[in-house]
């Protein structure tokens, strides 16, 4: 028997629930690295650590339901690769759900540690170079997703997203935000982890053209995808 996905008010709520439980998971373990250490190192390794698992088990609980996005840059780049079939009524609605959770979840974590929420972030991180690094690690990041769906792989989501932004956070100057909504939900916490207001549009926008670089690095390497979602047959005989 077929089961019917999920409405999209389900799939809405799924994607403000799992954003906002990802960004509490990110800044809440940049407070607690904070207060634990002073070296960079062991802050940054912690935070990584962190972020990475509780990415990689958020995909595996709410993928089935919403295809665990929890970022813009995913929704719209899924949108514009089946842009033939689907309507812009859902991304709207996922990207919404989006920013309204990754604040929401900004807000939790700065509360748990007994911090009044809701203070501005004061460390700036618009120089040329961390907007080099946000357009790398965003342009990888939808290699990542988009790969896996041409591999035929997305089974793999969890541990292969989850693995890349746990690199990124390392190898990228910026610590991979990757994430238009995270980084405005990290502008509400003055942590290890924030980001000055003034820097969110502009690392947004590094993000949006990373989101562009890596759609078509995606299209140099695997080619298109047919309105079936399967790869062009054509594209699978040349890359197979």
């Amino acid at each position: 028997m077929r089961i019917s996905p999920p409405s999209l008010p389900r799939r809405t709520a799924a994607e403000f629930i799992g954003t906002a439980a990802l960004v509490a998971v990110v800044v809440g373990s940049g407070i607690r690295a904070d207060a634990l250490s002073q070296d960079i190192g062991v802050r940054l390794l912690a935070n990584a650590a962190a972020s990475a698992l509780g990415l990689g088990l958020l995909i595996a609980l709410i993928g089935p339901l919403s295809g665990a996005h929890f970022n813009p840059v995913v929704t719209l780049s899924e949108w514009w690769s089946h842009r033939h079939r689907r309507g812009g009524r859902e991304a709207l609605a996922y990207i919404g759900a989006q920013l309204a959770g990754a604040v929401t979840g900004a807000l939790l974590a700065e509360a748990m540690f007994g911090r009044a929420p809701g203070a501005w972030a004061t460390e700036p991180r618009g120089a040329l170079h961390l907007l080099l690094g946000e357009a790398v690690a965003t342009a990888g990041l939808v290699l990542v997703v988009q790969g896996l769906r041409h591999i035929g792989r997305p089974g793999l989501a969890p541990v292969a997203v989850a693995g890349y932004i746990g690199a990124a956070i390392w190898f990228t100057s910026s610590g991979s935000f990757a994430n238009p909504a995270a980084t405005l939900g990290r502008s509400f916490s003055d942590s290890f982890t924030g980001i000055a207001p003034g820097s969110v549009p502009a690392f947004a926008a590094a993000q949006l053209l990373g989101m562009v670089i890596g759609l078509a690095l995606a299209g140099v390497l695997y080619g298109t995808l047919r309105a079936s979602g399967e790869p062009n047959p054509a594209e699978a005989r040349r890359t197979g």
